[in-house]
Parts: C-alpha cells; sequence; structure tokens
C-alpha cells in the first residue's frame, strides 16, 4: 500500500517535484520572476538542471531532449515565452516523441516585468495545450499528468502559472514510491514529421488540430470539474487562482473550475452556464475565458475591462461578482526599489550622465538607474533591444545629438539577446559609428544572482567555462574593445568614455565589478 507524505511547498517548489517525480531527463530554461525559482529547486532534488543563454535556446535543447525520447521541462516567464515562440509554435506541428512540458509563469501587476500578458490566448493562438493549476497540490499533480499525457499524444503542453501559485505555499501530498525512472533515450526517423519545410507543414497542421481534440476529448474530465449548486441564482466560471479567490467569496454559487484553459471545453460550459439564472467568468488576466464563451452563446455576463488589470485577490473576485465598479484596491506605502549601496552600476552610470548621454538601457536591476538620484537611463523596452535601438537612434538624429547616444546592457542580457545586437552595429554601422557599454556584474542579479555563460558557473555552481564578452566582441569585429573597473577607474573611464563618443567606430566598454550579493553567494556555495 502507497505511503503518502505531505509538504508544505510553493507553486514552484511542487513543479520541480513533479517533474522529478516524472523522470525528467533535463530541467533547462532562463531566470525570470516568478518562474525561477524551479529550476534550482529541481537541481537541489537532484535532478540535471541548467541555465540556457536565453528562452529560445532553453526550448530548443528541451525540444531535443523530448525528440530524443527523454523528458524536457522547460521554464521561464511571460516575456520569456515571447522569444522561444518561433520554436513552440513550429514544435506544436512537429509533435514530440519524448515528453515536453513547459512552465511559463505570468506576472499579473508587472511585479517584475514590463507588461501583463496573458499566456493563454498565445497558447490558443499556437495550438498548445494549456494547464492552469488553482494551487500547490494541482501544480504538482498537473506537471505530472502533463508529462503522461505529453507522451502519449505526442505534443507539448504547458503549465501556466502566475505569481500567487508560483510563490504562496499549500499543502501537498504525493507519493515519492511512484516516481518514475528516466525513460532511455533513443531516436526515431520521420522526416515529415520533424522537417518542417511547407510541404510537411501543411499536413502537420492538420494532425495538430486533429490532436488537440483528441486531447479535449480524454483529457477534458482530468482537470475540468463542475461544482453544482442547489442555489441557481449565481454560477461562475473561473480558472487558476481566481478560481480559489471566487470560491472564498461566493461558497454556495455554482462553479465551473477550469483547469485545461486550451484546448477549452467550450459546449460543457455552455450547457453550465444555461443552469443558472446568471453566470460570470472570474479570471486573471485577460478576458479570455469570457471571450470565447460569449462568442459561443454561454449565458455568460461581458466582463468589464476594469478587472482585466492587476493580480487578482479575493476583494477583486467580490467586487466582479457584485458588480462594484468603484473597486480600488488598496494602495500600500512601500520604498521604491534602488540601486544597492556600493553597486558598480552607480559608478558606470555617474560617468554616463556627467557627459550627458542619450542612454539607450535595457532589462536588469541596472534598469533601477533610471530611477532618482541618477535618472541616467531614458530607454527600456524588452531583452536585448538597448543596441538596436540605440543604433536606431543614431540613425535619425543629428549628428551632435546622435553622438551623445550610448547603449547600455548588462552582462547576462548581452549573452540573452545582445550578441545579434553587436553583430548588427558592425554590419549597419551608422556614419557616428556607436557605443556600446556592457555593465559586467558577473550575475543574473535581478531574478536572485544566477549564473551565466560568462560568469563561469553552472547552475549548481559547479565551474564552467566563461565565454569572454570581451574576446566576443573582438572575433566579431568591435574597432575598440576596452575593460574598466568602474568604482576604481571612473575618472578613466568617463576619459575613454567621451573619446569614443567623438570617434566614427563601434566602440565596446565592458564596465566589470562582481555584484557584492552575488560574490557572497558565491563564497557560500564554493565552500559547501
Amino acid at each position: 500500500m502507497a505511503k503518502m507524505e505531505r509538504k508544505l511547498l510553493s507553486g514552484n517548489e511542487a513543479i520541480a517535484l513533479a517533474a522529478l517525480h516524472s523522470g525528467c531527463s533535463l530541467g533547462v530554461g532562463y531566470p525570470g520572476t516568478p518562474s525561477t525559482e524551479i529550476l534550482e529547486e529541481f537541481s537541489r532534488m537532484g535532478g540535471s538542471a541548467q541555465w540556457a543563454p536565453n528562452e529560445k535556446v532553453a526550448a530548443e535543447v528541451a525540444l531535443g531532449v523530448a525528440f530524443g525520447s527523454g523528458n524536457a521541462l522547460c521554464t521561464m516567464k511571460h516575456v520569456g515565452f515571447n522569444v522561444s515562440q518561433d520554436l513552440f509554435f513550429t514544435a506544436a506541428y512537429s509533435g514530440v516523441n519524448g515528453g515536453f512540458v513547459a512552465v511559463v509563469a505570468d506576472d499579473p501587476g508587472m511585479a517584475s516585468s514590463q507588461n501583463e500578458q496573458d499566456t493563454r490566448s498565445l497558447a490558443m493562438a499556437g495550438g498548445l495545450p494549456l494547464l492552469e493549476p488553482s494551487d500547490s497540490q494541482e501544480a504538482y499533480d498537473f506537471t505530472r499528468l502533463a508529462f503522461k499525457l505529453s507522451r502519449k499524444f505526442g505534443s507539448v503542453f504547458i503549465i501556466r502559472t502566475t505569481t500567487r501559485i508560483a510563490h504562496s505555499s499549500t499543502a501537498v501530498c504525493f507519493d515519492s514510491s511512484s516516481a518514475e525512472p528516466k525513460p532511455d533515450g533513443d531516436f526515431e526517423r520521420n522526416i515529415p514529421a520533424r522537417v518542417m519545410v511547407p510541404a510537411h507543414a501543411r499536413p502537420a497542421h492538420v494532425r495538430l488540430r486533429a490532436r488537440l481534440a483528441e486531447i479535449e476529448k480524454n483529457a477534458d474530465k482530468l482537470f475540468n470539474f463542475e461544482f453544482d449548486s442547489n442555489d441557481k441564482s449565481l454560477g461562475i466560471i473561473a480558472d487558476g487562482v481566481a478560481y480559489m479567490h471566487a470560491r472564498e467569496v461566493a461558497p454556495n454559487a455554482g462553479f465551473f473550475k477550469v483547469g485545461m484553459a486550451n484546448p477549452l471545453p467550450v459546449e460543457r460550459i455552455v450547457e453550465f452556464s444555461k443552469k443558472y439564472k446568471r453566470c460570470i467568468c472570474i479570471e486573471e488576466g485577460d478576458p479570455y475565458l469570457n471571450t470565447l464563451l460569449l462568442a459561443a452563446g454561454a449565458n455568460v455576463e461581458k466582463r468589464d475591462e476594469k478587472w482585466r488589470f492587476g493580480e487578482f485577490n479575493s476583494d477583486r473576485a467580490k467586487a466582479q461578482i457584485d458588480g462594484n465598479l468603484s473597486y480600488e484596491p488598496k494602495v500600500f506605502k512601500s520604498k521604491p526599489p534602488q540601486l544597492c549601496k556600493g553597486c558598480p552600476h552607480i559608478f558606470s552610470f555617474t560617468a554616463i550622465k556627467e557627459l550627458g548621454c542619450i542612454v539607450a538601457g535595457d532589462i536588469g536591476c541596472y534598469t533601477l538607474a533610471a530611477a532618482k538620484p541618477l535618472e541616467a537611463m531614458d530607454i527600456q523596452i524588452c531583452m536585448g533591444a538597448s543596441i538596436g535601438v540605440g543604433l536606431g537612434l543614431r540613425r535619425v538624429l543629428p549628428e551632435e545629438k546622435a553622438r551623445k547616444v550610448v547603449s547600455v546592457i548588462g552582462d547576462s542580457t548581452f549573452m540573452h539577446s545582445g550578441l545579434t545586437g553587436l553583430v548588427e552595429a558592425v554590419y549597419n554601422k551608422p556614419s557616428t559609428g556607436h557605443v556600446i557599454i556592457v555593465v559586467d556584474n558577473s550575475t543574473t542579479a535581478m531574478t536572485g544572482q544566477q549564473d551565466n555563460p560568462s560568469s563561469g558557473a553552472h547552475l549548481d555552481s559547479t565551474p564552467a567555462k566563461a565565454v569572454s564578452i570581451e574576446e566576443v566582441a573582438k572575433a566579431v569585429g568591435a574597432d575598440n574593445v576596452a575593460v574598466f573597473v568602474p568604482a576604481r577607474q571612473s575618472a578613466e573611464f568617463k576619459e575613454y568614455l567621451a573619446a569614443r563618443l567623438a570617434e566614427d567606430g563601434v566602440s565596446l566598454i565592458i564596465l566589470k565589478q562582481p555584484c557584492l550579493l552575488a560574490a557572497a553567494k558565491k563564497l557560500k556555495a564554493k565552500k559547501a
């Protein structure tokens, strides 16, 4: 008889444990709040895990594992899913012969993101089955089921979490004795299914739609549940953490709990909605359920645009049920984030500001240089965009202003998607040249001091070959490459920067000084 264990786990920890118990061959991803801890926990539990340079590469590696009959876990946040969509949308056509589960963590309310997009719509557009756990127990159960169904149907499966699911903890019951071994690797040659030229992709698209229909038919009742009520005045259709909040404030309502948001069992929900006098969709993020069900003729109210924005909670659920459009969330005073005292970025940006530069910035803790007192960053859009945006500004501004434009990017972000920007700068050099500054603190600091290809360590802190940003820049063809220690050489850096701004070449300046927090973490890992 199985002996059940019970632990208090966050959603991220539960997913990591489920991957371990599913015989996951490799976990791969790129760190991004709120998904980061999944691979860290998976590694700590004994799983094989690694950070990739970016999410697209992570997904490519995971697909290779799944093509080789292994089980792959791929993790990222919602904006990282954008980076990897090229892979995912075509992998939906090709299918897999192993298991491929991707966890995409959305960030409603933008606690640590530049937008609050909703992965459900992207999964539907790409023909990717998507599951939504509402607590840590479901995070564990759904992940295990996703690996089984991925192998059964030959499909990539997406697990969508949001901030509360990822980081809040609930009890999880599991049976360690049911853990499965890693499957043996093997490769079956299947050119029509794996080589996605148009002649192969057209029938593959037809197969994809048939596969989704089969998944809905076989998996619908594994994830979607009806809880009828004797009181037929109110029916609620809800998914993810929104289900928990709605259940808390309306315990007597009837519920259709959506756990599989794509393919959505629309006909079942339409029939459910007909049982109730009033029926509403409670969901976090875009009106994904609401839009699909209205289009299908379900008896549901149109959701007001007000409920689209921000992170969900019980007060919001009650206000929506009550039709209270005057509801406003409580605002708690908090100290705005700032660069740490002694952060090398402070010295870096001080010189840049004193020279009156127009700064195209990037994603990372150095983005905080845009805040007071520095206010030394003018633009920040997405990972790796600083170089391309800077080049675009150089193309249109009058020469005097164009020569003030610099692109500032971190070491991890440079490896993520700055390399192609550097190639663009060398290949399509503006008449005034360009200056790229890499603020290299030897870590991926904003998400918790994770390592990256240039830091010299793997995810588990074991030594790795460090990719030299300096040598890469020279190999690509940058005209000038220099390295400074910002805290000790701020005056020399400022003088050098002024000289490069006046020239027409492509210059890459590396400001290299370790993050103090990361240095302490690495010392601890080294001792361990």
